[in-house]
């Protein structure tokens, strides 16, 4: 599963989560991959500076996403830290989940950049969430109190909505009210778990 910031990916995991799937959440992932002190956070700081630091040594992240929001070049150097250790974390938990005597009926992985880090060959469907322009600037500056012009530079790294959704097996459209998102995630939900059985 992926989508643009703020479009409700996490809203869409939890629903997922109740019908029984496991859910492997790429964010989480990431933010374990550059622990404080681990091979990712030590490149990170080489190649950014001690200024991207919190007082404890943590990585903070509105400061770095500072920089390579702005920076085209910056944030590739960091995904090229970051990407391939997230692939692998998540390629091994979805090989201990083959490996249970007890598989989820399914497992999904919540990766806003699923489409861009090839991650796709990694699932069997791709669903993209997604929202009006104006309702992800909206949530996206209610949220992380951004402004206006910050909200804008962090949809527009991304890759736009349209070019997602032609990798799409199918799209969720979470601009409307939480009732019609769970419907239209349950609808998938069973459909995806009929086709496994049949």
């Amino acid at each position: 599963m992926t989508g643009g910031i703020a479009s409700g990916k996490s809203t869409v995991s939890r629903i997922l989560s109740d019908l029984g799937a496991t859910v492997i959440d790429a964010d989480e992932v990431s933010r374990e991959v550059v622990a404080t002190g681990g091979d990712a956070w030590k490149e990170i700081v080489e190649s950014f500076g001690a200024g991207i630091l919190n007082e404890d040594g943590s990585i903070d992240r509105h400061k770095l996403g500072a920089i390579v929001f702005r920076d085209r070049s910056a944030l590739e150097r960091l995904n090229r830290i970051v990407h391939p250790r997230v692939i692998a974390v998540i390629e091994s938990r979805l090989k201990e989940l083959r490996r249970r005597p007890d598989p989820p009926p399914a497992a999904v992985v919540d990766a806003p950049l699923l489409i861009e880090a090839g991650m796709t060959r990694m699932v069997d469907v791709v669903w993209v969430v997604g929202v009006d322009r104006h309702t992800q600037v909206e949530r996206l500056m209610c949220r992380d109190r951004f402004t206006l012009e910050e909200a804008e530079r962090r949809i527009a790294a991304q890759m736009p909505l349209a070019e997602k959704i032609r990798f799409a097996d199918a799209v969720i459209d979470n601009s409307g009210p939480l009732e019609a998102t769970e419907r239209q995630v349950r609808d998938l939900w069973f459909s995806l778990i009929e086709r496994q059985t049949e």
